[in-house]
């Protein structure tokens, strides 16, 4: 099993539906000049499985990357469609990999914000305390 196809695609899905639109306005623009129906698209496709296998279809065919190897060596009795029906399933496994991956990113946000959050008040009241003592020693403070 490769997972160079499972990697891209998840930082893909994060950056389209998650960091461009918090990054400034033009692509929230660019998103409301589409015609409705891709609008709508992209709405629906805020689910990591259906995202993601679309985007492992569209990775493969530009990378030429396997998730699973295997699927590109398919019998040769399903005859032209062979190729194809490698491609399918090895986009679906991706897509699998994919949800999986956003959902361990998803999980792993919160604990880091809180430990980040946390230390922003440490840092905050340290400071705090520093400037009360300096305020307490300087002459300004003793009057």
């Amino acid at each position: 099993m490769s997972l160079e196809l499972v990697i891209i695609g998840v930082s893909v899905h994060l950056l389209i539906w998650e960091k461009l639109p918090e990054w400034g306005t033009w692509f929230n623009a660019l998103l409301k000049s589409l015609p409705q129906p891709l609008q709508t698209l992209y709405e629906q496709w805020r689910c990591p499985y259906c995202a993601g296998f679309w985007i492992a279809l569209a990775l493969h065919g530009m990378t030429g990357f396997w998730t699973l190897p295997a699927l590109a060596e398919l019998p040769s009795y399903w005859g032209p469609l062979t190729p194809y029906i490698g491609w399918f399933l090895d986009a679906l496994a991706s897509a699998v990999l994919i949800a999986v991956g956003i959902l361990i990113v998803n999980g792993l946000r919160l604990p880091a914000m809180k430990s980040y959050l946390m230390k922003e008040d440490f840092m905050k009241s340290f400071g705090k305390e520093k400037q009360d003592e300096q305020a307490a020693e300087s002459p300004a403070g003793a009057q």
